[in-house]
């Protein structure tokens, strides 16, 4: 028996090659699916049973997982806050995010390393899910360093990371880092004996240094296109050797500012739906109105929803998930489907999350997002409703 039901005309499961499902009916019980058909459920139901029914022009779809995002709504991962992460996760609903991995921006070690023991101790209650870390710096090039403060930027090394990895047992999920860099290779084969995902990201290397990557386990860029050797005729760099070999998954900020809706759309030609990751790489200002912000210690603007330093570098977007998604259909002219699939299933498989996250299946969390026109309705997480 059912505590919640959820039916309606229009559901897409998340599942790769499965269409859309017609009348549908989705049980939870104890924040979790229990059942997933097509027609009648009285069965299912009991006398306190909660029943939502969609409207013929909204879908439901799995709730959202996004790979990278170091702020939002005011506020930043590094601001070691539980009170902060706590409103971010409840935030994070809004735009039908249901699990995240909490990133990093280089900076000292001991700043990191007190991020990633608060996020192993945190209680994860109430709104979005914290699944993991995403270690973004401090193993990174510093002539594509982007929005990364550079004083900070050190050697790929692993006995740090071994640290780490000791402070958060099976807590980090992905490490971005330029492998071109001494020590990159060794970090690189540790990374995938720990499953973690080694992804190439603010790296300058060139194909021959990628291709030996991907021989000792890289299997990820990180924000294609930002942050990296661009693609020339003469030497493909990491864009070209990101689209060019099949053992890299890209990420993809599609909100037409990090890349011009063309090269979104020549990266899943090439690439295929499969292979693409969308995230938001959020930063503090998302949800706010333009201003000033901080990100790294560094100053930020926010205008006409772009946020720069003070030269002119991307920092981070203000991308909503949601917004992402139906971007990702305008620019590449994928399907919904399709879209949803970049946002669900690829990323919850890509960090080994897919038994509990991703679809809508028996047995997995009931994450869940009530979609109409590009606008969430309603998001579940793990059954419970947030408006």
């Amino acid at each position: 028996m059912a505590e919640l039901l959820i039916k309606g005309k229009q559901m897409v499961s998340g599942i790769p090659n499965e269409t859309k499902c017609e009348g549908f009916f989705v049980a939870i019980e104890a924040g979790k699916i229990i059942d997933v058909g097509i027609g009648d459920a009285s069965h299912l139901t009991k006398t306190n049973t909660t029943v939502v029914s969609l409207s013929d022009n909204q879908w439901l779809v799995p709730g959202f997982v996004d790979l990278h995002i170091h702020g939002g709504y005011g506020v930043d991962v590094m601001d070691h806050s539980d009170e902060g992460l706590q409103h971010l996760k409840q935030s994070l609903t809004r735009e039908g995010t249901t699990s995240f991995l909490a990133t990093t921006i280089t900076q000292s070690i001991s700043s990191i390393e007190e991020v990633i023991y608060q996020v192993t101790v945190h209680p994860n209650q109430g709104g979005a899910e914290i699944v993991g870390l995403h270690i973004e710096g401090p193993f990174i090039n510093e002539v594509r360093k982007g929005a990364q403060p550079a004083q900070y930027i050190v050697d790929p090394a692993v006995e740090l990371m071994k640290k780490w990895t000791d402070l958060a047992p099976g807590k980090i999920k992905q490490v971005t880092y330029a492998p071109e860099k001494p020590g990159g290779l060794e970090l690189t084969t540790y990374l995938r004996k720990q499953a973690i995902n080694p992804s190439i990201g603010h790296s300058d290397a060139h194909y021959d240094e990628i291709a030996l990557a991907i021989d000792n386990g890289l299997n990820q860029a990180t924000h294609l296109f930002n942050g990296m050797r661009p693609l020339h005729h003469r030497e493909p760099g990491v864009v070209g050797t990101a689209l060019l070999r099949d053992e890299l998954d890209v990420e993809l900020i599609a909100d037409g500012i990090h890349i011009h809706p063309h090269m979104i759309q020549l990266a899943w030609k090439v690439k295929g739906t499969n292979r693409c990751l969308l995230i938001t790489d959020s930063m503090r200002a998302k949800g706010l109105s333009d201003g000033m912000y901080e990100l790294g210690g560094q100053d930020v603007q926010v205008k006409d929803g772009q946020a720069t330093l003070e030269d002119g570098s991307l920092a981070g977007s203000i991308l909503p998930m949601n917004e992402a998604i139906t971007n990702m259909i305008n620019f590449s002219g994928c399907t919904f489907e399709e879209a949803i699939q970049m946002a669900t299933y690829n990323p919850a498989r890509k960090i080994n999350v897919l038994d509990r996250k991703g679809t809508i299946e028996v047995g997995k969390d009931a994450d869940l997002v009530i979609w109409e026109d590009g606008k969430v309705v309603s998001t579940f997480c793990k059954g419970s409703h947030y408006s």
